[in-house]
């Protein structure tokens, strides 16, 4: 071999050497720099998730807002519940909650987070409404809550809860769900029976409501309150059933009692049993023809009232108000409290095995 092909074989192994070796270094570079990338989106991703999986932010904005409330007759505590400071008016704090969570004490507490407390005026609350407005020393609260509104919410919207289950030891407690459903209607009892006085507009949602919880705020998930929770449905085969009055619901009727007003409820002037309570109609000597399926059934008329005044009597059986069908007591008063005194409403009832329609201008509840 002379000496030219050896130069050539020379020159060619060092370009290929030097394009490998080139290769190379380019491949680690773009190796650290897709490395980076990769380590920088999944930074990104990690606390993207971070900001995600947390409600501590609005959560903050009405920690201190919500306070215990404490039920007390003789001494003795008989209710514990939860509430939330909406309003200051001069010197005085308004705190909403629950009626049922003040009914019965003649003494009531307000236990703030930390670890305060106050003695509290009841200035009113009505019991088919389950809301009582209470009031503080300005003075003595932490924080406002900011309020929203329920038009906007949709089913599957994350939902928080702030109470104290269980009573003050577990005072600030958060739970976390979703709206589950709106425009509920749930039959309640106003007494410790066994029959539904009343139906109530709720909102569903599956996070957690405790004893304990009732009268505390449900916030969405800018941490403003929604609703008020007030019950849970208690059954050994269902779980994560809780409802909350709306807080459009509860505002409307705290507007009145912050004035030291009576909530105003539209007014017949009648007693009404359902059609199932055959004991009792046989008891007020009223029996009811097997062919009548739903309804109720009149069993007294107050004299001058609007119901007397249309000519409704004893033993009538109303079956719809404006169209709306009446199946029992509950669902009754339901539709009656959606009207207001002055308001007209067609009532389709049965006397004598015969269908009839009265208009009844309706006054205000005594």
């Amino acid at each position: 071999m002379n000496k030219k092909s050896i130069l050539i074989i020379i020159i060619v192994s060092i370009s290929i050497a030097f394009i490998c070796g080139s290769l190379g270094a380019y491949a680690i570079l773009n190796s650290n720099v897709i490395n980076n990338t990769v380590d920088n989106v999944i930074t990104t991703i990690s606390k993207n998730t971070e900001v995600e999986n947390t409600i501590s932010y609005s959560v903050n904005k009405i920690y201190n807002a919500t306070v215990v409330i404490e039920g007390y007759n003789n001494g003795n505590l008989i209710s514990t519940g939860s509430g939330f400071t909406y309003k200051i008016k001069g010197t005085k704090a308004f705190v909403m909650t629950n009626y049922h969570v003040i009914s019965g004490a003649t003494e009531i507490k307000v236990l703030f987070n930390n670890e305060t407390e106050a003695i509290a005026n009841v200035i009113g609350g009505e019991s088919y409404s389950d809301i009582a407005v209470l009031s503080v020393e300005a003075s003595k609260i932490l924080q406002l809550a900011s309020l929203g509104n329920t038009d906007d919410l949709k089913v599957g919207d994350t939902l928080f809860a702030i109470g104290a289950p269980e009573g003050s030891i577990f005072k600030g407690s958060v739970t976390k769900g979703v709206l589950s459903g709106k425009d509920r209607l749930v039959a309640i009892s106003t007494s410790n029976n066994q029959t539904s006085d009343y139906y109530m507009k709720v909102l569903q949602t599956d996070t957690a409501i405790n004893p304990g919880n009732s009268g505390g705020p449900l916030c969405n998930i800018n941490g403003e309150v929604i609703g008020i929770t007030n019950m849970k449905l208690v059954d050994s085969s269902v779980e994560g059933m809780g409802f909350a009055i709306p807080i459009e619901d509860a505002l409307l009727y705290a507007s009145a009692l912050e004035t030291g007003n009576k909530v105003k409820r539209p007014y017949m002037g009648l007693s009404i049993l359902d059609i199932a309570d055959s004991f009792y109609l046989w008891q007020q000597g009223i029996t009811i023809d097997a062919n009548i399926k739903s309804g109720v059934v009149v069993t007294n008329v107050e004299k001058l009232s609007p119901a007397y005044i249309s000519g409704l009597k004893k033993g009538d059986v109303i079956l719809q108000i404006n169209n709306e069908k009446i199946e029992s007591v509950a669902k009754f008063r339901y539709i009656l409290y959606k009207y207001k005194s002055g308001d007209k409403i067609k009532v389709t009832y049965i006397r004598d095995n015969q269908t009839k329609e009265v208009t009844i201008k309706l006054t205000n509840s005594k």
